[in-house]
């Protein structure tokens, strides 16, 4: 079908601005933690597909209803893959890289439960200074 109006446009824009937010500033929507994993071709290489598994299975056992687990494209650092980024309500966004599938259990824990942080030797970028 189509946009068929100017009006139809804004409509659009401002329907999928909290997104747009979340993408370009990191800021978490509606109280949701949002868990993105780096997905393109190199993260996958690095076992990017097994760590997103396995943080939907924690997420699961564990019964967090306020995560959600997004694969995205390249997040922007292949020589730290898997990388994932996190965005949680009234936090920084941080991305950690190097997450691989037996790293997945402490992300969780120490970051979305106890909302601390992994070692700083996994941060690969904080949008605010983090003290660890």
């Amino acid at each position: 079908m189509g946009i068929k109006s100017l009006d139809e446009l804004r409509k659009l824009r401002a329907s999928l601005k909290p997104k747009i937010d979340l993408r370009e500033k990191g800021e978490s929507v509606n109280g949701i933690i949002e868990i993105l994993v780096g997905m393109a071709t190199c993260g996958i290489a690095a076992g990017a597909r097994e760590t997103f598994n396995e943080l939907l299975s924690i997420i699961e056992d564990k019964q967090l209803s306020n995560v959600k687990v997004v694969s995205v494209g390249c997040i922007g650092s292949c020589s730290m893959e898997p990388t994932v980024q996190i965005s949680m309500p009234n936090r920084e966004t941080i991305i950690y890289g190097n997450i691989t599938q037996d790293k997945a259990m402490d992300l969780i824990q120490k970051v979305v439960i106890e909302e601390g942080y992994l070692s700083e030797d996994y941060i690969i970028k904080s949008f605010e200074k983090v003290e660890v």
